[in-house]
């Protein structure tokens, strides 16, 4: 099974394609990202492997900012730690999920993970890769699914606070402000006589 997506940012020129696939005992969550911050061109590709309850195991992010290259593996043991390039990361135990500040795929892994029912609510422990300074630390962070495909998302102990629409796949639709999804529209034939 796969899937697709593709946004439009919003604060600023840029797009993002993210592909979901299912397959045997992983789910496989890949990306790019082409963008302009703070004058710089962007381009970042990443994927995130997760196990089949959707807990995350393995995070690549590569690409460029600017004249920067990044380069960054995550890896997840048995046990919830976290390895940053081969080193730990005790301060990042127990996360089971990753988000990549950059992009609004990575919302769909608690999603999914969580199957919350309409009014249910769940908190959640994220590792959080900051943007643009790359850096990594805990994000507590709370769904609240309002409808069908609603979801009131709140981080940093209600200091950020967003209404997310999703489909049906649990990819955001709409993140106020972040990121659009771009729909292709059909256009009428332009060559009709």
């Amino acid at each position: 099974m796969q899937e697709r997506i593709l946004w439009r940012k919003l604060e600023n020129p840029g797009h993002e394609i993210a592909t979901l696939n299912e397959k045997g005992n992983c789910r496989e969550l890949l990306g790019t990202a082409v963008f302009s911050e703070e004058g710089k061109p962007c381009r970042i590709d990443y994927s995130v492997i997760c196990d089949l309850s959707w807990a995350t195991k393995l995070v690549n992010v590569h690409g460029v900012i600017g004249d920067k290259e990044i380069v960054i593996e995550l890896q997840v043991d048995a046990d919830k730690r976290w390895f940053l390039n081969g080193s730990a990361l005790p301060e990042l135990s127990g996360c089971l999920d990753v988000d990549i500040g950059f992009s609004p795929s990575t919302n769909l892994l608690p999603i999914r993970r969580l199957a919350l029912n309409v009014g249910e609510e769940a908190e959640v422990k994220a590792a959080w890769l900051q943007f643009p300074s790359l850096e990594l630390k805990v994000l507590l962070q709370v769904y609240r699914r309002q409808s069908e495909n609603t979801y009131q998302y709140e981080s940093a102990g209600g200091s950020f606070v967003s209404t997310l629409e999703v489909n049906d796949s649990g990819f955001v639709t709409n993140y106020p402000g972040l990121w659009q999804e771009e729909k292709n529209e059909p256009s009428a034939d332009k060559f009709q006589r």
